[in-house]
């Protein structure tokens, strides 16, 4: 989806009790209730100001967008039915049937009116330059039924990127200020109850027939209802599966395992994007020596890295952007320096850094320390991977202070103090170009390159990516990755995967955001 985290993309909640419900009648479309788990408070509901995963899969049921793309990398129609791509702007050329929730007609000037309010530098939208290209500007052709949507200078995948750009309509496009706790669009599903920390209920809009190519809400086995519970445990999200009171959840912890065992429940693996880890590369972190990354690297055996931090459930990295990714290909095998703890120890001798009576190298009577910070609310999973990482890194003689911090504070250390010299930082991107802003660009806090990275390579062979749309600068971007991987900007250790679980109901869920259309009821519910 989306960065994970604009900074911070996790809201820590109160716990969800848990209510009961009846079961229905398979296929009694307006009685039927789909419940799904969400771990966090979707909070303001507003598009504009989206800052966390949660946020985005409750949007997604109430609003559309101007294109989809399909688990398979696929674009489809959306409120647009064509569009015509040019390096520096595409042309949509809209639906004339799309209705908001209210019964107003969404038009060319809706959209306009949507890209000037999340532009506005007033706004402070957190999307722009993540899901919403900077400079972007809006044009509509009334008579031909057409939005033309332009940046300053090309930018690849201008296209794709307007899957995250949720359209508001009716009131809310008038009034901003109601959409902190209701919905106003002209999706499938329209908010009808909100109960922060709690649940989200959603009425579903009879005769929707816009979603992805086409597809709509009179299928029978569309429910009446859906409904968001916010449940941030998952050891009490698996629970509530078994006890039939949801019919859907995404699993990332141990909890997953035990779905595959409950009868009358289907799963099936999806990747959530690969798990990664920074060097602080500013001056006086030990990360700005590329030389002493590169030693630092050959002391760790990635692939067992990996294991430990999912739980032996990811896959093997293959890039920096989460699946279906627009540039297929791996870049990063043969890019990362293999395990040789040997040659790491030489490796450092050669930068200057020799060992101490203490075992603890040290340069110009400088100790070798680094500061590691990882995420606290990640589970058992990332503490042991964050453990193993150091202790290779001593076993080498460095000096290693590990730092478990909540969710609420990770975007305060990360950027702001930047008391870190490691740090693990799953970014979750979908398109290489949500990746420019925190691999280059100005540093933190003036920029999000919280990193501190400057790699010229990476950053000519981005300029030259964005001129050619889509897939045409593949391998450019791919180019661009490898740049950074062999520079040790960026280290990704694993794939992960998650767990997506249904039961009585079958739906597609793809970088956190719903097809609300493919919602459809196969059983009783809750």
């Amino acid at each position: 989806m989306t960065r994970a985290r604009v900074i911070a993309w996790c809201t820590a909640v109160s716990l969800l009790a848990a209510g009961c419900g009846t079961t229905q009648p398979a296929g009694s479309a307006g009685g039927d209730t789909f419940s799904f788990a969400v771990k966090g408070d979707p909070g303001l509901l507003d598009p504009a100001q989206v800052r966390n995963t949660n946020t985005y899969t409750a949007l997604s049921l109430a609003y559309d967008t101007l294109i989809h793309v399909t688990a398979n990398g696929k674009v489809v129609s959306g409120l647009a039915r064509a569009w015509k791509v040019r390096p520096s702007s595409v042309t949509f050329t809209l639906r004339r049937d799309v209705t908001c929730a209210d019964g107003s007609r969404v038009t060319p000037d809706t959209i306009a009116q949507n890209v000037r309010h999340v532009t506005d530098p007033a706004t402070k939208s957190p999307t722009i330059g993540v899901t919403v290209p900077e400079g972007l500007k809006a044009t509509t052709d009334k008579a031909a039924n057409t939005v033309t949507l332009a940046t300053p200078k090309p930018f690849g995948f201008i296209l794709e990127s307007t899957r995250f750009m949720f359209m508001v309509c009716g009131k809310g496009l008038k009034d901003p200020s109601v959409l902190a706790h209701s919905t106003s669009g002209s999706g499938p599903f329209q908010l009808t109850s909100a109960k922060p920390n709690q649940s989200y209920t959603y009425a579903r809009r009879k005769h929707y027939a816009w979603g992805p190519g086409g597809a709509g809400t009179d299928d029978p086995r569309t429910p009446g209802r859906v409904v968001l519970k916010v449940v941030p445990s998952e050891q009490t999200a698996a629970n509530m599966m078994i006890s039939n009171q949801l019919n859907g959840v995404m699993l990332n912890g141990p909890d997953r395992s035990r779905m595959q065992k409950i009868p009358g429940v289907t799963t099936t693996e999806q990747s959530i994007g690969p798990s990664e880890f920074f060097f602080h590369e500013g001056t006086g972190h030990p990360g700005h020596d590329r030389a002493l990354r590169s030693a630092l690297l050959q002391a760790v055996d990635l692939r067992q890295l990996g294991a430990i931090a999912s739980s032996g459930t990811g896959r093997k990295a293959t890039g920096l952007v989460q699946s279906p990714r627009p540039c297929a290909g791996d870049t990063v095998s043969g890019n990362l320096p293999a395990f040789n703890q040997g040659a790491a120890e030489k490796a450092l001798d050669a930068a200057g850094w020799h060992r101490s009576g203490s075992g603890v190298r040290t340069k110009g009577g400088k100790r070798l320390s680094i500061r590691m910070v990882y995420g606290a609310s990640s589970g058992e999973a990332a503490t042991a991977a964050a453990e193993y990482l150091a202790k290779a890194w001593e076993n080498v003689g460095v000096d290693v202070h590990l730092r478990g911090v909540v969710d609420a504070a990770y975007a305060d250390v990360e950027s702001v103090t930047q008391d870190w010299d490691v740090i693990w930082e799953p970014l979750g991107v979908t398109l290489p170009t949500q990746l420019l802003g925190m691999l280059s660009g100005p540093f933190t806090p003036d920029g999000s390159n919280f990193a501190h990275l400057t790699n010229k390579r990476y950053d000519d062979e981005t300029a030259r990516a964005g001129d050619r749309p889509g897939t045409a600068g593949c391998p450019l971007w791919r180019a661009s990755e490898v740049s950074l991987l062999r520079s040790g900007d960026i280290v990704p250790v694993v794939d992960r995967t998650a767990t997506i679980a249904s039961r009585n109901s079958t739906f597609q869920l793809t970088s956190g955001l719903f097809e609300p259309t493919s919602i459809h009821m196969t059983g009783g519910s809750r």
